[in-house]
């Protein structure tokens, strides 16, 4: 079975991230090592990265990710809010290497209006300058599949695959598939052999082999709706087809699988157990 996880959070310490995961028994995780709201935080402490890194080894978790800000736009045309995002950006790379994570997730960015030939060849600019002036790191960038909400880059399979092409380290990239991203992007995943058509296209486009990570999503809603809302596994327009398919495909046997899916319930309860208990339940079936 793929290594499974959730976004956790860091509220209380950063270490608690850990602490959850082991609670509902993950092999992997996700998290923000910043408040998003802002562009500036605190550097880690010692203290702060010594229990972090020391619990995550002993719960031997793998494939350790965070996200980057939602207020990072590389694909910005003014420059002040381009240079801003490089800045932050190169800060969440170093963030990352210090707490020893393996992939640091961001969006393509948006082009406001610049339309995306030029928004492209923006963010790619940003990634490679922010990338230069991280050299040495480790941490390896994933772009991630975007709902196209508004002027979002990253709905197109077409998109990452002219990053990836335009990066001066393409090394030290790769992508992360966001289900109902791609599902609201316009790609079906509705059946077991839609989800292999979009996997099939996936590949002819991008290529599996850069396919580093998935977010487990169900959709609120629909195909190629471009609105970007997650749904529980199985709760929503997508279905449990393409999960199932999913965890049980060996093509994708040790690529961690994180669920950004609804914390809790109209009660309170946490739904992060039931959602990978579905999945488990999926992959020994």
């Amino acid at each position: 079975m793929p290594p499974l996880g959730a976004h956790f959070s860091t509220a209380g310490g950063i270490v608690n991230a850990v602490r959850t995961a082991v609670r509902f028994q993950c092999q992997t995780l996700q998290l923000f090592t910043k408040n998003t709201a802002q562009w500036n935080a605190p550097p880690l402490t010692p203290d702060a990265v010594r229990a972090f890194r020391s619990e995550a080894a002993a719960a031997g978790l793998v494939h350790l990710t965070a996200h980057d800000s939602y207020l990072i736009n590389l694909a910005a045309p003014g420059d002040d809010l381009f240079n801003k995002s490089v800045d932050a950006f190169v800060v969440e790379l170093e963030r990352a290497e210090e707490l020893g994570l393996e992939y640091l997730v961001t969006h393509p960015g948006a082009h406001v209006g610049s339309g995306e030939e030029a928004g492209l060849k923006r963010a790619a600019a940003g990634l490679n300058e922010a990338t230069r002036r991280a050299r040495g790191l480790k941490v390896r960038v994933l772009l991630e599949t975007t709902a196209g909400q508004g002027t979002c880059l990253g709905w197109r399979f077409e998109h990452l695959a002219r990053l990836l092409e335009d990066m001066d380290e393409p090394e030290r990239f790769g992508v992360c598939l966001d289900t109902c991203h791609v599902f609201a992007g316009g790609y079906d995943l509705r059946t077991a052999a839609a989800t292999r058509r979009t996997l099939d296209e996936f590949d002819a486009v991008i290529g599996l082999p850069h396919l580093k990570l998935f977010h487990l999503n169900d959709s609120v809603k629909g195909l190629g709706s471009r609105v970007d809302r997650h749904a529980a596994i199985g709760q929503g327009e997508i279905g449990v087809a393409a999960f199932k398919l999913l965890s049980t495909d060996r093509r994708f046997s040790a690529t961690p699988m994180i669920l950004e899916t609804p914390k809790h319930d109209d009660d309170g309860n946490e739904l992060d157990p039931v959602n990978l208990g579905r999945l488990r339940g999926f992959a020994s079936a």
